[in-house]
């Protein structure tokens, strides 16, 4: 029998108990209701999404073209709208995930006004965004049932067994719209008590996977900014903990952790780890510190730290700040420990910052990392801070170079230049951007393709276009044409914004309560069915 049959069968009874009081409820419509609601709390979406992301990374692990994806969105709407859109062009949303931003809420969603992405935004800001999401999505689940559930009367009325049957195919095959989400919680918001009280909220919100990074949480700046901070390996592990145990506390036994390392272009610590013995995870954080090897007492001025490194006394090199300095070209050492660390102490899925998108560097350092740990795999930042056409431009003309080609018609400096357009180095390097996540996927180890902020310039490109056109010659013409039309040729659910803010669904439920006496918007006057 289907949830949505057994879900009738069950209130039946209920109603049948109750006898006389309970004369008003139909069986069918609170099994529709019900239907319409299938995750009651954020607990059960972790649960289910937690079980979801662990099939891929199986799946993954069988064959790296099986590899996920996802897009940062900043607003309940946008993520909702995002799988709508999922679902109508390729039928499932297998594969596909949403990405919580902490650049994003920093820059959109905190009560200060837009802010760097530094940690300053309010922590409680991050779980508000995953139940929004989710409550998002579970709509677009309500609405698109009810949908069906209209065709179902439909065909009912017809007398049509096999129509009746079709339908209730679709109902009883129905996929949701709510999927895992990837959730940033910067560097954990302070010490990792404060990180198990914030992982424990978004957890309750709904997240399954929970990314954070090892800078110091209170100097933590974004990832493609300079002046990045990194704490030593105990601190991060400390918060990798807390992460575990907040899922553990909660009932979501799959919960997934990504680790994150910012030590490629990170080259500051605010801290010489603590060491026990020579070779300990500690000892080999101080092992990258830049400093002058010393001989004895008369090497030291006042204020100055000594520390025993390599078996040499070393005295690090302090800034002003406090801070003290990674020797130079250690970032790549620096990340492939990070990451194997991490793995081996309760990570599942490591996130490696890097300065371009290159896959040769990434596989490089993920090679060395699968030496230690053969499964390890990676969620990686498709960000929009790096300059993806100049970036495969010069790839494309360094690799032509190397191979002894002719490229004296391309100043590699200026390639980003609108004339190299029509070029075949242009075409080269496109044809490379599109395989991108394909190959990093299969070359480097890479799980998880994101964008962080996609929908972050989305917004100000439409609306950019959109105000050229309605306040200048355009008029109103801008916005029918580059909007409207466009909404109803491309079937976009929004174009019908009533329906799409829950207007049928608040009509079905009041004729639910209310019977023949319910006043519903949906009538012959309602101006939504010029679509």
């Amino acid at each position: 029998m289907s949830a949505y049959q057994d879900a009738i069968q069950k209130i039946s009874q209920l109603r049948q108990k109750n006898g006389a009081a309970w004369a008003a409820i139909n069986p069918e419509s609170a099994a529709r209701m019900q239907v319409q609601n299938r995750f009651l709390t954020g607990l059960d979406i972790a649960r289910y999404t937690a079980d979801i992301m662990r099939a891929d990374m199986a799946a993954y692990d069988a064959d790296p073209s099986a590899y996920t994806q996802s897009l940062g969105c900043w607003h309940g709407f946008i993520g909702q709208q995002k799988l709508i859109s999922i679902k109508k062009h390729f039928g499932s949303t297998k594969r596909k995930y949403l990405y919580l931003s902490g650049w994003m809420i920093a820059a959109l969603r905190s009560d200060f006004g837009p802010l760097p992405d530094q940690s300053m935004h309010e922590k409680t800001s991050v779980p508000a965004l995953i139940e929004e999401l989710y409550t998002f999505l579970k709509q677009a689940d309500a609405r698109e049932l009810g949908g069906l559930f209209r065709e179902l009367d439909a065909a009912k009325a017809t007398k049509s067994a096999s129509q009746v049957a079709a339908v209730q195919q679709k109902i009883d095959s129905f996929e949701t719209h709510v999927v895992p989400i990837i959730a940033d919680i910067d560097a954990g918001f302070g010490n990792e008590e404060a990180t198990y009280l914030l992982a424990k909220k978004m957890i309750a919100a709904g997240a399954c996977a929970i990314q954070i990074e090892n800078q110091v949480s209170d100097e933590k700046q974004c990832g493609h900014q300079d002046g990045k901070v990194t704490v030593p390996h105990a601190d991060f592990l400390a918060k990798i903990n807390a992460i575990r145990y907040a899922f553990l506390e909660l009932g979501v036994d799959n919960g997934i952790i990504v680790a994150r390392t910012d030590s490629l272009g990170a080259g500051l610590t605010k801290q010489i780890a603590v060491t026990k013995q020579a070779g300990d995870l500690g000892d080999l954080y101080n092992s990258f510190l830049d400093g002058d090897v010393i001989n004895g007492a008369a090497d030291i001025a006042n204020g100055d730290v000594v520390v025993k490194a390599n078996g040499k006394l070393l005295k690090p090199k302090r800034l002003a700040s406090g801070l003290f300095q990674f020797k130079a070209n250690t970032g790549v050492d620096r990340v492939v420990l990070d990451c194997i660390t991490s793995l081996q102490h309760g990570a599942d899925l490591l996130w490696i910052e890097t300065e371009k998108p290159h896959v040769g560097q990434i596989a490089q350092m993920v090679n060395r990392i699968r030496e230690v740990v053969p499964n390890a795999k990676l969620v990686y930042n498709n960000s929009p801070s790096f300059n993806w056409t100049l970036n495969f431009r010069q790839q494309v003309f360094d690799a032509w170079q190397e191979a002894g080609e002719d490229v004296s018609n391309y100043e590699r400096a200026k390639l980003m230049d609108v004339k190299y357009d029509v070029t075949a180095l242009a075409k080269e390097a496109d044809a490379r951007i599109q395989s991108f996540q394909a190959d990093a996927a299969r070359e480097a180890g890479i799980f998880h393709h994101l964008i962080t902020l996609p929908t972050y310039h989305t917004a100000a490109l439409s609306t950019d276009n959109l105000a050229k056109e309605y306040f200048g010659d355009a008029g109103m013409l801008g916005y029918v044409a580059g909007v409207q039309r466009k909404e109803i040729r491309q079937n976009i659910a929004c174009v019908k914004h009533q329906n799409m803010s829950g207007s049928d669904i608040g009509d079905d439920h009041k004729e639910y309560f209310s019977g023949d006496a319910a006043l519903k918007a949906g009538g012959k006057d309602n101006t939504m069915n010029q679509f």
